[in-house]
């Protein structure tokens, strides 16, 4: 293949170098663009007795300020999933009840921040202050309910609000307490993993204006244009025609810009005053008023026979979704769909509930559950090892389900509990990855000196390709006058270089350089419909799209030369830039492109593809970690890391070589450092990244990357997804390595000296 599988450059990568405008911030309105802000609760539950806005309302400048007096008590969910969506309807634009600290009550439109700040200063509010919840453990059936009123759900996934349940979720396959009484050994632990912020690059920003066709357009940095135009349309009485959404290039999103968390509030105001409108989230609002990862602790028990065969996995979890429930139920089920069909046993299940509390809202997150159930699984394996002393990597061998194999769970959600596992390498990812780390030499731990142990751990983990069943993505093509094609997806590169990679899917049916595909993904009024880049889709769905719209193109180029030429299309071959016919001559791509789209030919040719899927094949990965323990200190240090990855056919070896490179550095990020703290008033006091630890290139340590292609049947050019998957493995394999390292078994994250210290101290007590 000429571009298939090649490391071509980032199509836009050059102009974000050098700094060209291509943000949200970067498009500026002139100066005439209303300010816009947002009063936030200092509580983290209360009832609103009353909002003055009169001296405020009185500041030279200020164009309006609404309370939830002023709009509309219709709920909502800002959930950017497919209608309808599978998240309860639990929010308000603005509400008597506020149910966190930074939840939305008011909001402030002026000239310019100056008086915007200072109105927001003298509103007076007159809170009855409410007892908040603010352990999840202790969330359901509490004397405190967040939210009294039912919520509207699409579908019957177990809210009871009354008692705090946003969802609920149960996936059983087989008698898990028959297997597990019939099994030799018998493993129960729980694990925790803990809420985590996006930590994008990009804060949250929208701006709204008016047009001379008096329609609402949209400028925001989002990863689902789509379903923010759907919710505008929605919550605001919109019609959808009225509505257009620009997107411009996204400064990173991870799934925290799936949610729509802040449009809302500058297209009101535009829809009130008629005004351009302007809101821009700081750093602490992007860390407190948006979402996080959900925080959950999931308990495992494990069955085995005493050569390792495990017999039953039961995982029993508890989420986190904070003051609304956005996500909660996909999020949670997820966890389970993306771990129960790693490993062949007799019995499987999987259950638990998402509780609401007062915090701030979870959403989604790079992995969507799956990073949560993989830590909680993989660990679980690993504790089985050791109490079977088998190596880790033998007990997987045993074990995990390989390609050609039925695995029922994998496939349940397909429908055809027959379906094979098409495509998967995973062992010869767990063979090369052992290779790499040095596994036999040095697997469980090596003691460096006195004071310092090295250990090394792994995991294995899956994710999904889209979402089979639901999501479906077009894309159009357009051959222009001079022999280039324009390519419109909308789909949203947010940094992963979707936007490259789809051009190069096109580039090679249709034989021409990258170079001559400019890709378009911008604009809802203008790019066919797409869910947006979630859900591991962009290089699946989308690329399947391209596909089907690049191979019509081809055909349609052929049957219009037949016409123009008067010649049968079997004499006619074409190759890309040239059409070549059978008495020997050949028409150069240029000149059939002008004279069809001309006079003589009346035809531009637009060629419009649409995929969806019954099929959301798993890419895998196999994660190593090498660490160093200062048995003194307890500081925990990356020394190597180690990814062997299947994803189908790699289309783009260097971009995919950077998303793993990422993912797993986000993940050392979850495993060591990061940890949202909340005083004991519910008030998020890691708001910034100066209480927020994120790792920084010098605490990753090495990361090397490998491919162990497979071939999935139905992906495109044989590719499955690799965006998600990649972040899945780092927090076992660190657990791991750090057990194998002191000895001592840390279940809750994130790992830190504090916990490593404490551990190896009460083992020597213990002792």
């Amino acid at each position: 293949m000429d571009y298939v599988g090649k490391d071509i450059k980032k199509i836009d990568g050059m102009g974000l170098i050098k700094g060209a405008p291509s943000y949200t911030e970067d498009i500026m309105l002139g100066h005439n663009y209303l300010t816009v802000k947002l009063l936030r609760s200092p509580h983290a539950f209360a009832r609103i007795k009353n909002i003055d806005t009169t001296i405020a309302s009185r500041i030279e400048g200020i164009e309006c300020i609404l309370t939830y007096k002023d709009v509309t008590d219709k709920r909502f969910t800002l959930a950017g999933q497919s209608f309808p969506e599978p998240s309860p309807h639990d929010r308000r634009i603005l509400g008597e009840y506020v149910r966190y600290v930074g939840d939305e009550v008011a909001i402030i439109a002026g000239m310019d921040e100056q008086s915007v700040t200072k109105a927001m200063k003298l509103i007076k509010v007159d809170y009855e202050i409410l007892e908040p919840v603010l352990d999840f453990e202790k969330a359901i059936d509490n004397k405190t309910i967040i939210h009294t009123e039912k919520p509207y759900t699409s579908f019957n996934y177990g809210n009871e609000h009354m008692r705090n349940i946003a969802a609920q979720d149960l996936l059983v396959e087989g008698d898990v307490e028959k297997e597990l009484a019939n099994s030799d050994v018998v493993i129960e632990h729980s694990y925790h993993t803990q809420a985590q912020i996006h930590g994008m690059m990009e804060n949250y920003i929208a701006i709204t204006y008016m047009d001379f066709q008096d329609r609402m357009n949209i400028i925001t940095s989002t990863q689902i244009p789509f379903h923010v135009r759907r919710h505008i349309s929605k919550i605001l009485e919109i019609p959808k025609s009225k509505i257009k959404v620009i997107k411009p290039r996204v400064g990173g999103g991870f799934g925290g810009k799936q949610t729509a968390p802040m449009e809302i509030y500058p297209a009101l105001i535009t829809k009130v005053t008629g005004k351009p409108a302007k809101l821009v989230y700081n750093r602490k609002e992007t860390h407190t008023c948006t979402t996080t990862r959900h925080e959950m602790k999931l308990t495992v028990r494990l069955g085995a026979t005493k050569d390792g065969i495990i017999n039953a996995v039961d995982i029993h979890g508890l989420s986190n979704t904070g003051a609304y429930g956005e996500h909660a139920w996909t999020v949670f089920s997820v966890a389970g769909q993306k771990t129960l069909p790693m490993y062949r046993a007799k019995a499987r299940r999987f259950y638990g509930e998402v509780v609401y509390t007062n915090m701030s809202t979870a959403g989604a997150f790079r992995g969507y559950g799956a990073t949560q159930g993989t830590f909680a699984l993989e660990s679980a394996i690993n504790e089985l090892a050791k109490k079977l002393d088998m190596d880790s990597s033998l007990i997987r061998e045993k074990n995990l389900v390989k390609q050609g194999e039925i695995n029922p769970t994998l496939n349940s959600f397909v429908g055809d509990k027959s379906i094979k596992l098409d495509s998967s390498t995973l062992d010869e990812c767990i063979t090369r990855g052992k290779e790499m780390i040095g596994w036999d030499k040095k697997y469980p731990m090596q003691k460096i000196s006195p004071t310092k142990a090295r250990g090394i751990g792994m995991a294995v983990t899956m994710q999904g390709s889209g979402i089979h069943g639901i999501d479906t993505a077009s894309a159009t093509l357009k051959l222009n006058d001079d022999g280039f094609y324009t390519l419109l997806v909308g789909v949203s590169d947010m940094g992963q270089g979707c936007d490259t990679v789809v051009a190069q899917m096109a580039a090679e049916i249709l034989g021409v350089p990258v170079s001559k595909i400019i890709v378009n993904s911008t604009d809802t009024d203008v790019n066919p419909y797409d869910p947006g880049a979630y859900a591991s889709s962009g290089t699946y769905v989308t690329g399947n799209a391209v596909i089907k719209a690049a191979n019509l193109m081809v055909e349609k180029i052929t049957e219009g030369t037949s016409k123009i030429l008067s010649i049968p299309k079997e004499d006619i071959e074409f190759n890309g830039e040239t059409l070549l016919l059978k008495d020997g001559n050949e028409i150069s791509l240029d000149e059939i492109a002008y004279r069809l789209i001309s006079y003589e030919g009346q035809n531009q040719i637009i060629t419009t593809g649409t995929w969806g899927g019954h099929t959301s094949p798993p890419p895998f990965i196999a994660g190593f970690a090498e660490v160093e323990v200062d048995l003194e200190t307890g500081k925990v240090e990356m020394i190597d890391y180690v990814a062997v990855v299947d994803c189908g056919t790699v289309i783009n070896p260097n971009l995919a070589r950077i998303q793993v490179e990422g993912g797993v550095a986000q993940g050392i990020g979850l495993a060591l450092f990061e940890d949202i703290k909340y005083d004991k008033k519910g008030k998020m006091i890691s708001d910034t990244f100066m209480q927020y630890k994120i790792p920084s290139r010098c605490d990753v340590g090495e990361i090397r990357v490998e491919f162990k292609p497979s071939f999935e049947h139905t992906g495109p050019f044989g590719a499955k997804s690799i965006g998600e998957v990649v972040i899945n493995t780092s927090a076992p394999a660190i657990a791991d390595a750090v057990a194998n390292a002191i000895g001592v078994r840390i279940r809750t994250l994130p790992i830190t000296p504090e916990k490593v210290l404490m551990g190896i101290t009460n083992a020597k007590h213990s002792n």
